[in-house]
């Protein structure tokens, strides 16, 4: 028993490398998600696409360029990215400890699912959860192809179908440039006030759930829209599969256990970071200045940025790959990678925390905060994930709603299972 045991030793110290990083840079995308995902919370759902739809100031048009150029996009890239590694590996611990991993991983998707779908009935509209769980199953399907082929394959979606979607978002933005010129023709005009008013109806019906009681708000929802997060996932499945797959690459090419040389992570953050804002820079300066109108907004958060929020974010992984070893015994580290640890239950968590803050069954601040002061609400919210996941895993080996989620994923098969090393447990 003890000689068999042996050879996995080395491997399982490899996975704990891996695990330990991974959770460190899903600490920081996790934080990053909420600097986006807190306008959402606080205002209509268009509030994201534009300092100008929903209440504005100053200081909420200030917050939101920030927000655009650091956070917009690249956390939401990165975090899909390394989801797709967590699916690699789930699914190598499970073939060592003698499971099915597809058995499992199917099981563990379609309960990813059901959370999700919750998260959207119960809380908010903005659920990342259902289109990741969907896939998920897609992409583990594609996971015995060869690094370079998922990497080829996920970039090919990625950049063709936003390619083709800029196209059309291009026209768009001529005919908004054309009325606001006062030189359209009748049917663009006709074809502008459809848009506005789809957007009036948008903001009159999210307000009216925002302000609703509990069980008031999700009447409204599954009685106004029952199936958004199906609606969700045929909106974002051409970004997050395809970002799935290169994440399985990179897993597999050993970026996030730090395989690659430093001076290529150093190269790769610079170009990625350096071109990937230089882009964003670009857009948000030519927005700015045309006064972030409103269908150039819907563009310029969709495909014409989709392939800056992939650069920064590659670029973001690099570097902080590269900065791991020399940081990961500091406190702040610790507490970012035990946010990431507990990423699940921060990420279902916050949107609890700032819903019972904005919303009409909370303290329904909604309607006196200004836009310019949730920056203070993102540092509360950063707070609340970096204060209790060190206490926790000191004493458990997983956030609640991970732990919840494993035991769901193997109800029925526990029995036959062998213990689980704490260095092996469910990265996702």
């Amino acid at each position: 028993m003890a000689t068999a045991a042996r050879p996995a030793r080395p491997r399982d110290a490899a996975d704990g490398r891996r695990i330990e990083s991974l959770d460190f840079i899903r600490g920081i995308a996790v934080l990053g998600i909420l600097a986006i995902n807190v306008t959402g919370l606080w205002g209509p759902t268009l509030a994201t696409f534009s300092p100008r739809i929903g209440p504005s100031d100053a200081a909420g048009t200030a917050w939101f360029a920030f927000a655009f150029v650091v956070f917009e996009g690249k956390m939401r890239a990165l975090f899909t990215m390394l989801f797709g590694a967590s699916l690699m590996l789930f699914a190598q611990s499970a073939e060592r400890r003698g499971l099915p991993p597809d058995r499992l991983q199917a099981r563990r998707l379609l309960w990813l699912a059901v959370a999700g779908y919750l998260h959207y009935l119960l809380f908010w509209w903005g659920d990342i959860l259902f289109p990741y769980a969907v896939c998920g199953l897609g992409a583990m399907a594609l996971r015995r192809l060869a690094p370079a082929t998922l990497a080829a394959l996920g970039l090919a979606v990625f950049l063709v179908s936003h390619g083709l979607a800029s196209l059309g978002d291009l026209q768009g933005i001529a005919v908004e440039q054309r009325i606001l010129a006062g030189h359209a023709a009748p049917g663009e005009v006709a074809e502008q006030a459809a848009v506005m008013q789809r957007i009036a109806e948008s903001l009159a019906s999210d307000l009216a759930i925002l302000h609703a009681g509990f069980l008031a708000a999700i009447r409204l929802r599954l009685a106004t829209a029952p199936f958004l997060p199906f609606d969700t996932l045929l909106v974002t499945v051409t970004e997050t599969f395809p970002l799935m797959l290169v994440g399985m690459a990179l897993q597999a090419s050993g970026l996030f256990a730090g395989q690659w040389p430093p001076a290529l992570l150093r190269r790769a953050g610079r170009i990625g970071i350096g071109l990937g804002g230089a882009m964003t820079l670009a857009l948000l300066v030519w927005l700015w200045r045309h006064d972030f109108p409103p269908r150039a907004m819907f563009a310029a958060l969709g495909s014409l940025s989709a392939l800056p929020h992939l650069l920064m974010a590659l670029g973001y992984a690099a570097l902080l790959v590269r900065c791991w070893p020399q940081i990961r015994h500091s406190r702040l580290a610790r507490q970012v990678r035990a946010a990431g640890r507990c990423a699940f239950t921060n990420y279902i968590g916050t949107t609890v925390l700032m819903s019972a803050l904005f919303a009409g069954w909370g303290l329904n601040l909604a309607p006196m905060v200004p836009r310019g002061a949730l920056p203070g609400f993102v540092v509360l919210g950063w707070a609340a994930m970096l204060a209790w996941p060190g206490w926790w895993l000191a004493r458990f080996a997983q956030g609640p709603l991970e732990a919840l989620w494993r035991r769901l994923t193997r109800l029925g098969l526990a029995a036959a299972s062998p213990p689980v090393d704490r260095r092996e447990r469910d990265a996702g």
